[in-house]
């Protein structure tokens, strides 16, 4: 059974839910109390779309341990995604975003880890995790960040809220997951998804001395979280 845990975590990790799914219904099948099995469940079902079902597994987990944060938060987030009608899906404005070890891959120009600003509520704090897709939302002079259900999250810092504004007027479209998350600070990564038509040669997030790629090394150590604004003027020119 260790190597059917095994591959369940590895299909997670690749964003095979699919996989995910059947290899932990056969470990159910052979031991149904598993409670790392049917987080991993749970996850899948969520990933799939199939939100009722991953929130009647993870309540499944809290009857054998009533004390897992995993559940817990998870219970939270599912219960307002049932409730509002939205699901767990990977795809935003019609673009997919694969939600796996591999969605956080660093590309440059076309991506960018923002810690976020002015923070909402913390009971809504609580109930986002690693991976969450999160909406952008631009207004005049800033962006907001809600979850897929509207909640409130935080603001992108402004300079970078000012990028987002200019190439979204442009025709760029932007994805953005989760990357860290705890009561005081909200990290997330956004991807250039697709570039206008007017945009096409112009990199979302320029980089800089500080930003220059490196492979194989933590985003958090190589991206300064603060961009060096440039201008579409500027760059046009």
């Amino acid at each position: 059974m260790q190597t059917l845990a095994q591959q369940a975590v590895q299909a997670a990790l690749n964003g095979q839910w699919k996989q995910a799914k059947s290899l932990n219904e056969e470990i159910l099948r052979l031991a149904q109390d598993d409670k790392d099995a049917l987080c991993r469940l749970a996850r899948a079902y969520s990933e799939l779309g199939k939100a009722k079902k991953a929130l009647a597994t993870y309540k499944k987990v809290l009857t054998l341990d009533p004390y897992n944060t995993i559940a817990q938060k998870a219970v939270e987030r599912l219960n307002k995604l049932v409730k509002s009608g939205a699901t767990n899906s990977n795809h935003t404005n019609g673009h997919s975003l694969i939600h796996s070890a591999s969605a956080f891959l660093e590309e440059p120009g076309k991506t960018k880890t923002a810690t976020l600003i002015h923070l909402g509520a913390q009971d809504v704090l609580t109930t986002i995790d690693t991976g969450d897709h999160v909406r952008l939302v631009p207004h005049a002079h800033r962006v907001s960040v809600e979850t897929e259900i509207g909640d409130f999250i935080g603001r992108l810092p402004d300079d970078l809220a000012a990028r987002i504004i200019k190439m979204t007027k442009a025709g760029n479209v932007y994805e953005s997951l989760v990357r860290s998350a705890t009561p005081s600070q909200v990290k997330i990564f956004i991807r250039e998804a697709s570039r206008g038509k007017n945009v096409q040669d112009i990199p979302s997030f320029p980089a800089t001395d500080k930003s220059s790629y490196v492979a194989f090394t933590p985003p958090d150590l190589v991206y300064d979280e603060r961009p060096e604004m440039e201008t579409l003027e500027e760059t046009f020119e």
